[in-house]
């Protein structure tokens, strides 16, 4: 390796965000908190996405100040193309033109035999993965593209993967933002903008707590790791993804799930 070889990969500000703006949706709690918080301590000034619980966003917004992070919440529904919107242009003129989306809320995910679901639920799971990464890209590109730069992250998940049953509304929707990802990854990449997929595993947070123990056993077992992931370790993914480095890498899927898959 030459010196300056050498220099460049010891760059102090590797992975850095610095003077990026990042939005990621439903991200209050959860996965898409800690994601938030990631992309902050990156440097990135965050937009904290919610929909319904303005306290909870609240102390999210508290816990990101504390760490020294830039931070404003935001509500909108992301499955409304009038909310999207407004919350665009909330956010340019609060923090800035918005460098980075993460694809991220999401609504309940009941697991049922297909007979007890209706349409009705498959429309919804449409709406949260294909719909709304649609909008939140479709507002954001106009500025990407004038700057040549930009990163979709979408949230997507191994459930795609493995089949998981009965699980089938949840998992049709995650195989149709998959596609959709790879589609646009395609699209966009002339414009300097790449789009990459997370799948987590699952990593459980606050909406687990009431999960069944035996449920709980069964997946950790299945896990070649032999542990839980953190929810830190989605958004240290998200964090390189959304970083100058990875401007070379679009339309993959980093599996963040101990080994559980291999794509």
């Amino acid at each position: 390796m030459t010196a300056r070889d050498s220099d460049r990969f010891a760059a102090p500000h590797c992975f850095s965000l610095d003077g990026r703006v990042a939005l990621v949706t439903g991200s209050s709690t959860g996965l898409g908190k800690a994601t938030a918080k990631c992309l902050g301590m990156a440097g990135a000034r965050v937009a904290i996405n919610y929909a319904h619980s303005k306290p909870r966003a609240e102390e999210t917004l508290t816990e990101l100040r504390s760490a020294g992070i830039t931070a404003e919440i935001f509500r909108a529904d992301v499955t409304s193309e009038a909310d999207v919107d407004a919350l665009f242009t909330a956010i340019e003129e609060s923090l800035g033109a918005v460098d980075i989306v993460v694809a991220n809320a999401t609504p309940a995910q009941p697991q049922k035999p297909i007979e007890e679901y209706d349409w009705e639920f498959y429309q919804q799971m449409l709406d949260f993965f294909v719909k709304s990464p649609y909008l939140l890209t479709r507002r954001a590109l106009p500025s990407m593209k004038q700057r040549c730069h930009g990163r979709l992250i979408n949230i997507t998940s191994e459930v795609f993967l493995l089949g998981v049953s009965p699980f089938s509304a949840y998992v049709a929707a995650k195989g149709g933002q998959t596609g959709w990802s790879r589609s646009m990854a395609h699209e966009l990449a002339p414009h300097g903008i790449t789009v990459n997929m997370i799948a987590p595993g699952w990593i459980p947070v606050e909406r687990h707590e009431n999960d069944p123990q035996s449920d709980k056993d069964a997946y950790l077992a299945s896990v070649p790791a032999g542990r839980w992931g953190k929810p830190e370790e989605v958004g240290w993914a998200a964090a390189y993804l959304a970083s100058h480095e990875a401007g070379f890498v679009t339309g993959q899927t980093i599996a963040v799930n101990g080994g559980k898959t291999v794509w």
